[in-house]
């Protein structure tokens, strides 16, 4: 293990003055070798470890149960228990360790199984402090020794080998004391968020089928929606061509492939550079423009949308999407056209176009035969003003949940050593 060159941590509770004592982790922990010999537990409660969750069952968080022929030999997971596992992640080749704070069930021979020691643990603690990628590599790198086929060779005992420092228990439970009430807080935000988005999907889906209408200023009804089809109301246009890729990492800002993909408005922060002659012959993008991606790996991600809400100078598109541009904002308003174009109505029409197997592809020539129902101008502006309105309800939740998370990664980095 790397030595450690202080045995305080940076951040601390004030009422806590001792040093942290360098123990190794089997002081703390103890190999459970309980087996499903009677099976109390069925293929049902299987349990997995997951990097993001933690422990949970196999079948809610992976839709079905990978258990083999018989669970007999399983390990058994009680509430409380600590468990290795010996599978390699990207950010942990060495595999993850995890509290288990749900259920009781098992967990397959390729897991280690572990007791917390309650005179000297405090298996919340434990978990926090694992949960910290640089502490969980850190502390495994020396002890995992790795097969040919990427396997971890280590038996279970050998885990809790090797050191790492922890306080008096009544530290340890102040600590994970506060980082549940920060994971509390992170938990309300992702809901948030998440019912917030689910919302904005529901009303989408009744705006642009109409049975959701506003009304004007004089409380009447607008006008009937006119159909029209798209290549009457814009026109497209290809992104860089002639271009490799040296060409690529200064000069001009082009729009990227993600650009599109991510969000319904370009983010201008995000922009890539390409090098363009003054007089070569390319297409420039201009605010209003909406880019199509056209092609993807399920036909379900095809021709995704995004709008050019800012002014930029001199921009580009990249050449695996295409540039739209509407012959009058009058007909079309842009702001409108990022919702219009990522409606469930308009997404149904679009992913009919989808050809290939491997790979699927769309003709921008038959996206353009699409007819879409278009409301009036005014309507078009109450239309987005309103779910601009949830826009930026689902941003101001989205930034404090990567502050929060950012708040707390950046204490579990000061507060454990």
């Amino acid at each position: 293990m790397e030595k450690q060159q202080s045995k305080k941590p940076f951040v601390r509770f004030p009422e806590f003055k001792d040093a942290w004592e360098h123990k190794r982790l089997n002081e703390l922990l103890s190999e459970a070798k309980k087996r499903n010999e009677d099976l109390k537990y069925g293929k049902d409660e299987v349990l997995s470890v997951s990097g993001e969750l933690g422990i949970v069952n196999q079948i809610e968080h992976l839709g079905r149960s990978y258990a083999g022929v018989s669970v007999h030999q399983y390990h058994v997971v009680e509430v409380g228990d600590i468990v290795y596992t010996k599978s390699p992640l990207k950010a942990n080749p060495f595999g993850i360790i995890k509290l288990n704070k749900g259920k009781a069930g098992i967990v397959s021979t390729l897991y280690a199984v572990y007791k917390v020691n309650q005179q000297t643990a405090y298996g919340p603690f434990i978990d926090y402090y694992f949960s910290l990628d640089a502490n969980t590599n850190r502390y495994l790198r020396p002890l995992v020794k790795k097969g040919a086929k990427n396997d971890m060779k280590i038996n279970n005992a050998y885990v809790l080998h090797d050191r790492i420092f922890a306080p008096a228990i009544p530290e340890q439970k102040r600590i994970a004391s506060f980082f549940t009430v920060l994971d509390k807080k992170i938990a309300e935000l992702k809901q948030k968020k998440n019912l917030l988005e689910q919302y904005k999907k529901g009303v989408m889906q009744k705006l642009f089928s109409q049975e959701l209408r506003f009304k004007d200023e004089n409380g009447k009804e607008f006008q009937k929606w006119a159909k029209k089809p798209l290549g009457k109301i814009g026109e497209t246009y290809n992104g860089l061509t002639g271009k490799t890729k040296e060409n690529f990492g200064e000069g001009k800002p082009y729009i990227q492939y993600k650009q599109i993909f991510d969000n319904t408005k370009i983010d201008v922060s995000k922009f890539d550079f390409v090098q363009v002659d003054e007089n070569e012959n390319q297409n420039r993008a201009k605010y209003g423009d909406v880019f199509f991606t056209t092609s993807s790996e399920t036909p379900l991600e095809i021709g995704y949308s995004s709008v050019l809400l800012e002014n930029v100078d001199e921009l580009y598109l990249n050449s695996f999407c295409f540039g739209y541009r509407i012959n009058s904002f009058k007909e079309l308003s842009p702001t409108f056209a990022q919702y219009l174009f990522r409606s469930p109505i308009f997404r149904k029409e679009v992913i009919k176009l989808g050809q290939g197997s491997t790979r699927y592809n769309m003709s921008k020539v038959e996206l353009m035969k699409i007819e879409i129902l278009l409301p009036s101008e005014k309507e078009q502006s109450k239309i987005s003003a309103f779910l601009e309105t949830i826009d930026e309800k689902i941003i101001r939740t989205t930034t404090q949940l990567q502050q929060t998370q950012q708040y707390k990664k950046g204490l579990l980095q000061n507060m454990f050593i």
